[in-house]
C-alpha cells in the first residue's frame, strides 16, 4: 500500500518542475499555495457530502472518489512544503499506542 503512496509523491516532486501548461499540479503550484488550499477545501466539502450521501444510500463508490481527490490534493499541499507520505505515516505510527484523548491532551500542554 505504501507503494503507491511513494511513488505518487516521487510523481508530485517531479511535477512540481514541470510545466505549468502541460501538468496540473505545476500548475497548482504556479498559482500558489491559496489555490491549493482552496482545492483541499474543495475535495475536503465534496468529500463529506459523498460520505452524507453514502449514509443514506450505502453506495460508497463517490465516497472513494472524493476521499481520493482529497488525499491527491492534500499531497499537493504538503509538497509544497518538501513533505510527502512518509512524514504523515511517521506521525500516525507515533501515535499508534495513544488514545486519541491521550494525543490530544498531550498537544494541549
Amino acid at each position: 500500500m505504501n507503494d503507491v503512496l511513494e511513488q505518487l509523491s516521487r510523481v508530485l516532486e517531479a511535477r512540481k518542475a514541470a510545466d505549468p501548461d502541460s501538468s496540473y499540479v505545476a500548475s497548482l503550484h504556479a498559482k500558489g499555495l491559496n489555490k491549493i488550499l482552496e482545492k483541499v477545501g474543495e475535495e475536503c466539502t465534496e468529500t463529506l457530502i459523498a460520505a452524507k450521501d453514502a449514509e443514506h444510500s450505502g453506495k460508497t463508490d463517490d465516497l472513494v472518489y472524493e476521499t481520493t481527490d482529497l488525499w491527491f490534493h492534500t499531497l499537493v499541499m504538503l509538497s509544497r512544503f518538501g513533505l510527502g507520505p512518509d512524514d504523515i505515516l511517521a506521525e500516525l505510527s507515533r501515535r499508534f499506542d495513544l488514545s486519541g484523548l491521550e494525543e490530544k491532551a498531550s498537544r494541549e500542554t
